[in-house]
């Protein structure tokens, strides 16, 4: 007999109430007026037009809008405008309401926000991919008002916080979105709380056995770290308050995502990372102290603790693009291993906390407008016409996740650049007829060229010629997207005047031949010549590499040449592309929504093997690639071209061999490669394909491609391999 979910309405209806009171908690200190009325009126609408949908989990749809609203209030810190927004930032899109009903009742701001929110959640609906064009929709909504970003920052905030009850195909999506996006631009906007719980939710879905890896030993050594901190902390807390400063020290977990990049970028295992966790001081300071306060803070800091000289960051002197002001250092703590400690106000960490909206709070006094900028830099990108999005997605991310550089002009003005800016971005940056003309720079009064990668509080001078312009390969000199934007721009319409000139000749030289010059004929001349546009065309006949006896062997060819146009991927259907690839006798794999038996190729990249969790990507040329899921592109695949991934899975029906690599490291010692190799070839009769091995002073460290059969059967492999004498540590690595 089936069993129906019986739903206790009324406990539903005090939960809502009692979810609706915590909102209002949350929002009391910027309340003025008037404002509780707005919005209860606001919650009584969501309420009502919501009133018969259930999410996924089966609780009321209204959960969510609250949910959003309070991560808006209370982690964000938005005002009363954007609280009413969120409480309604799906109803025009999900009801019967209408954006002339909202603008009637809450007035024009309010309904140019959720017009705002409606327009991006059409652009990034579960169904759709997150392709680059509707990026750049949503980020020309940010010219409009900020907050239309804020609010959907914290409604996939809550998106992450409830995805358990998602189909799998869907949750790695809207991780892989949310790690390729959204993350950054929270960073970038300086919510760094929201940046990192949106990176370990993405990784809870994208890699769940390392989530779960990194969860359980943090969890595993709390009450070791909580002592290890409070003893640290003490002495701090005593000398601090002696000399009179009103601070708030302790200790903070670091993300288990920053946790596992340390591990890959170091090649090091959980146990080698030593910063799991910083400290902190809050100082509560008055404006003209603050800066005073923080040096007095790590004076006494270090007088504590040792430093380490190369790890001191000033902030404070210099704040970040994104507004975010701080000391960092690390210090030598009593047990041996180095912690890093953060010194900050309270502005400045409220600041760091809720970015933006702090930003807001502390207008008036503050004279720091690297956000404005920010915006105003988004703004140029996105209003140059020229751009590919998917070219300006790049760019755009590039500048999102970039780390600051500080470069001063000849005349001592301070100018921002990401790192890894060469002397080519500093002269666009200038102006773009400086970039245009540029033919070198004096660095410290130096000559370079202008390749050349600045380093912080380096002075520049650009050196410019009149007979300089753009080249192609300066592309690959500059980082910046202003840079890029602008050097395409002018290699476009330099393109173009040569296209012009070649149109002409090639008019003339047709003529003289007696054919017709048309758009057929010239079609068919493109094709003939394997040319991708009749541009091309033109510009290849004024360059000279087309002359008249190459059309003349065009017309002895006599052949019909057709013209058609390449066939474009996007213009694929994915049942298209599936049904050119199949057949073949690959049935190891199960790919597509009803698990089809398709010919595939195992992606390079990643090396998976069966047991992985995969998908499957459509490629132009090779048919279906198989990635990991946690394989270094997969986000970006599937962030950027959603509608070209296919679902994948392991059939256990044939026992093939898939190459994998294994990293091992250990205590060099007599016979311990014979051990290894007999432990992989004889215990387990694992074929090698190569070895590779180093040693240096009495460390081992080896490399070994091997054919494995599956997950399990290659960490069984590693199981034994860490039982032989002198071995330390054993990793699966990407070839």
């Amino acid at each position: 007999m089936k069993t129906e979910l019986v739903i206790d309405l009324e406990a539903e209806k005090q939960e809502i109430l009692k979810r609706y009171r915590a909102l209002l908690r949350a929002s009391k200190s910027t309340l003025q007026k008037g404002d509780k009325k707005e919005i209860r009126k606001a919650f009584d609408m969501a309420l009502e037009s919501h009133k018969d949908m259930r999410r996924k989990s089966g609780e009321p749809y209204i959960y969510h809008p609250i949910a959003v609203a309070q991560i808006a209030a209370e982690e964000i810190g938005l005002g009363t405008t954007s609280i009413v927004c969120a409480l309604l930032h799906d109803v025009v899109e999900d009801t019967d309401i209408t954006l002339e009903d909202i603008e009637r009742e809450f007035g024009k701001k309010t309904a140019k926000i959720i017009d705002g929110l409606t327009k991006i959640s059409g652009v990034f609906d579960t169904n759709s991919s997150l392709q680059a064009e509707n990026f750049r929709k949503m980020l020309l909504t940010l010219a409009d008002d900020v907050r239309v970003i804020l609010i959907k920052l914290a409604d996939r905030l809550h998106n992450m916080r409830t995805m358990d009850f998602m189909p799998r195909h869907k949750q790695l999506k809207i991780a892989s979105e949310t790690i390729y996006l959204y993350a950054p631009l929270a960073h970038r906007l300086g919510l760094y709380a929201i940046k990192s719980e949106l990176e370990d939710l993405s990784m809870k879905y994208l890699d769940p056995d390392t989530y779960k890896f990194i969860a359980k030993k943090l969890n595993e050594k709390k009450a070791e770290r909580a002592l290890f901190i409070k003893k640290f902390v003490e002495p701090i807390d005593e000398i601090v308050h002696e000399q009179g400063l009103v601070a708030d020290v302790y200790g903070r977990p670091k993300s288990i995502h920053s946790i596992w990049n340390k591990m890959k970028k170091k090649n090091i295992p959980f146990e080698e990372v030593y910063d799991l966790f910083a400290i902190r001081i809050i100082l509560d300071s008055a404006p003209e102290n603050e800066k005073a306060d923080c040096w007095k803070a790590y004076s006494i800091v270090t007088d504590l603790y040792r430093p380490n000289p190369d790890r001191l960051r000033d902030w404070v002197s210099s704040p970040k693009g994104n507004g975010y002001e701080s000391l960092h250092t690390t210090v030598m703590g009593p047990r041996g291993q180095w912690v890093e400690v953060q010194i900050r106000t309270q502005r400045m960490n409220e600041i760091a906390e809720k970015g933006f909206a702090a930003h807001w709070k502390y207008k008036e006094s503050s004279n720091d407008n690297g956000l404005d900028q920010w915006i105003q830099k988004v703004r140029e990108m996105l209003s140059n016409p020229e751009a590919n999005a998917l070219d300006f997605l790049d760019d755009f991310k590039m500048n999102l996740f970039s780390d600051e550089i500080f470069i001063f002009t000849p005349k001592g003005a301070l100018i921002q650049l990401p790192l890894g800016a060469t002397a080519l971005d500093f002269a666009f940056e200038i102006h773009t007829d400086v970039g245009a003309t540029c033919i070198g720079a004096k660095v410290n009064h130096k000559l370079v060229p202008i390749s050349y990668k600045l380093q912080n509080g380096d002075q520049v001078e650009i050196i410019t010629s009149s007979k300089q312009t753009p080249k192609e390969d300066w592309l690959n000199v500059v980082v910046t997207a202003k840079a890029k934007s602008k050097i395409k721009s002018s290699l476009k319409e330099e393109k173009r005047k040569i296209a012009e000139n070649g149109k002409e000749i090639l008019e003339r030289k047709l003529k003289s031949l007696k054919i017709t010059y048309n758009t057929e004929n010239i079609q068919k001349l493109s094709y003939f010549f394997k040319l991708p546009s009749t541009q091309e065309l033109f510009v290849n006949v004024a360059l000279g590499k087309i002359e008249l006896k190459d059309i003349k062997e065009y017309l002895s060819n006599g052949k019909e040449v057709e013209s058609r146009s390449p066939e474009r991927p996007e213009n694929l259907s994915v049942d298209g592309i599936k049904s050119k690839i199949k057949g073949g006798e690959s049935d190891i794999l199960l790919i597509g929504e009803d698990m089809q038996r398709i010919d595939y190729t195992l992606a390079a990249c990643c090396n998976p093997i069966p047991g992985d969790d995969v998908f499957g990507f459509i490629t132009v040329s090779e048919g279906i690639k198989i990635h990991r899921t946690n394989c270094p592109n997969a986000a970006q695949l599937m962030a950027n071209y959603g509608y070209r991934v296919v679902k994948a899975k392991w059939n256990k029906q044939q026992e093939l061999t898939f190459l994998t690599g294994l990293r091992i490291v250990g205590i060099d010692d007599v016979g311990l490669i014979n051990n290894i190799t007999r432990v992989i070839s004889t215990d387990f009769k694992v074929n090698m394909r190569s070895i590779t091995v180093d040693t240096n002073e009495g460390i081992f460290d080896g490399s070994i491609m091997i054919f494995v059969n599956d997950t399990e059967h290659l960490e069984n492999l590693i199981k034994n391999l860490l039982k032989v004498r002198g071995v330390t540590g054993v990793t699966r690595f990407d070839a």
